[in-house]
């Protein structure tokens, strides 16, 4: 069979579109993939890929934008739509699957006006407003937070499942500010550097590229050895280290930690459509699993708090709730759904 997978933007949802990835290949199927010039894709899947290919179209976020620069993105849109509409025609899939975000949208719509199926992965606990007027006319509706979902797990590298572990006590903490980086966990990895390597606690610190230069600095100034990356591709093997994470709260990520065993303080992106983030974060903390405060709301001593803390409770709790298999899962229901 033949797929496209599109979507992206930001890292969240292109993980997703490499586990989709990744079980279409175990099950030989090819699949290509189209997304946008703006956010990450181009990181992502430009060059290495296994997406037999790639197309990146001039596309931007709609969200947010008003008057003329609203104009614009939904103008790139529909040109983008055009391009993808041209593309669906000489690729012929038998279906095509949105990960979601603004890269997604022209190729969805030229999907439904072409009557190929579309498929659409959600991937947060308040569904964003794309995938809100998509879902009536999606062959199939994939969360984890929704009771009705075909299939409720959400998919995750194999390797984060591989390397996964049960933790007890903190010798490691990683701080992760999201693919985009935080400025406020940032701070907050820098303010506590001193208390933590006092302790003899190991620091590992994402903090996106582009507040690189400045926290590696002030790393420096406080004289704190840290492991410290802008961006990597190899954050699995940084998690399988760690023993807590203090981190924003975007689904692949917060799915991606219970699938390695890693529990979580969670501080969410305030500005997030939907505040969606604070409520994949409350998913969890509602049950125990992890802990969430507001930006607004959060102390240095929330996290100094939990260093003497036995994290095994809460870490077996997220291995469970977390399904293995679910990107394979997904193509073997739309396997089903394209053969009938």
């Amino acid at each position: 069979m033949r797929f496209i997978i599109t979507g992206g933007g930001t890292g969240g949802h292109l993980a997703i579109a490499e586990a989709l990835l990744e079980a279409l290949r175990t099950r030989g199927h090819e699949a290509v993939f189209i997304g946008s010039v703006s956010g990450q894709d181009r990181v992502w899947f430009e060059k290495g890929s296994s997406f037999a290919r790639s197309w990146f179209l001039e596309t931007t976020g709609v969200v947010n934008r008003r008057g003329f620069a609203k104009a614009a993105a939904l103008w790139r849109i529909f040109t983008a739509f055009l391009q993808s509409r041209r593309i669906i025609k000489g690729y012929a899939p038998d279906a095509v699957v949105s990960v979601g975000g603004f890269s997604a949208a022209a190729a969805s719509f030229a999907a439904l006006s072409l009557r190929v199926p579309l498929y659409i992965h959600e991937q947060n606990a308040v569904s964003g407003r794309l995938n809100k007027m998509l879902r009536p006319f999606a062959k199939a509706f994939f969360s984890s937070y929704d009771e009705n979902s075909p299939v409720k797990g959400y998919p995750v590298s194999k390797i984060l499942f591989e390397t996964a572990r049960v933790r007890s006590g903190i010798k490691t903490i990683i701080f992760l500010g999201g693919s985009q980086g935080a400025r406020v966990i940032n701070d907050l990895a820098l303010e506590l550097a001193p208390d933590l390597s006092g302790r003899g606690i190991n620091i590992i610190h994402q903090c996106g590229e582009r507040d690189y230069e400045r926290v590696k600095a002030e790393y420096g100034k406080i004289g704190c050895d840290v492991e410290l990356y802008g961006f990597t591709r190899e954050l699995h093997s940084l998690l399988a280290r760690s023993d807590l994470a203090v981190s924003r709260a975007g689904a692949s990520t917060l799915w991606e930690l219970c699938a390695n065993g890693l529990t979580a303080f969670f501080i969410p992106y305030p500005y997030a459509a939907g505040d969606h983030q604070y409520y994949n974060a409350k998913y969890l903390a509602d049950m125990d699993l992890a802990w969430c405060k507001r930006e607004s709301e959060l102390k240095k001593e929330d996290i100094l708090s939990l260093l003497n803390s036995d994290l095994s409770e809460k870490s077996r709790g997220v291995m469970a709730i977390c399904e293995e298999g679910a990107a394979e899962s997904i193509i073997e229901f739309i396997e089903r759904e394209c053969a009938c």
